[in-house]
């Protein structure tokens, strides 16, 4: 198991990054709390502290984020689909510093086998909160310079691992609207055989809302949460 100790270089750096990427950076920089979730970190500070990775690479179809489907036999959010991530250790260092940094490639290294040497991390949103787990998250962006065979590490937490085309999240015909049984309503991926919702398909819809990549799709089109079933 990788330590936090073990992971050298967490510092934020866009240059040498690629063209394609400049709009995603230009959202970073400029994009509100609650232009990206109305859900924001409880003021009493309470709340478990984690970072997800959101990871862009670029493959034979053009730019892709990595994505992971979690096991189902895990007590919070077994079975969706997510970025890489999960609860800051001790090791990690200050949630208020670069123990996020930290946390997100320990994460992803230990979930996917991803090899965090050969990304460059070049941007933070700001943090949002997930009340059923009761997660402050910490999004953390970063850039596959350097692509390394990635795949399941441990089937107790991580059920799949599998990369995107941002081509086919911007596709219309990919996305749909869910509704949850508590009646909350939100944006929905259907790529590469997995529904991608909740809390990860709200920040990739805002990341290409922002970036100015999204097309106009139907937000009448409703697809179950069951929807394989």
């Amino acid at each position: 198991m990788t330590r936090a100790s073990d992971i050298q270089d967490v510092t934020l750096g866009k240059e040498g990054l690629p063209d394609w990427l400049d709009p995603v950076v230009r959202a970073v920089e400029t994009v509100e709390p609650l232009q990206l979730s109305r859900f924001l970190p409880p003021r009493d500070g309470t709340g478990r502290q984690s970072a997800v990775l959101i990871l862009f690479g670029e493959g034979p179809r053009g730019p892709e984020l990595l994505l992971m489907e979690r096991a189902s036999s895990l007590r919070s959010h077994a079975g969706q689909p997510s970025f890489p991530g999960g609860a800051l250790d001790p090791e990690d260092g200050d949630p208020e510093g670069d123990g996020p940094l930290r946390a997100a490639l320990r994460e992803a290294e230990e979930e996917t086998g991803l090899d965090p040497s050969g990304v460059q991390l070049f941007g933070v949103l700001p943090k949002l909160y997930i009340p059923v787990s009761r997660f402050v998250v910490t999004p953390v962006l970063g850039w596959w310079r350097e692509p390394t065979p990635v795949g399941v590490v441990d089937p107790n937490e991580t059920a799949r691992v599998f990369t995107v085309p941002v081509a086919d999240l911007t596709d219309p015909a990919h996305r749909a609207t869910t509704v949850h049984p508590s009646g909350h309503r939100g944006p929905a991926f259907l790529v590469e055989s997995a529904l991608v919702w909740g809390f990860t398909a709200g920040l990739i819809d805002r990341l290409l809302h922002y970036a100015g990549w999204e097309q106009p799709w139907d937000r009448d089109k409703q697809v179950p949460l069951d929807w394989r079933s």
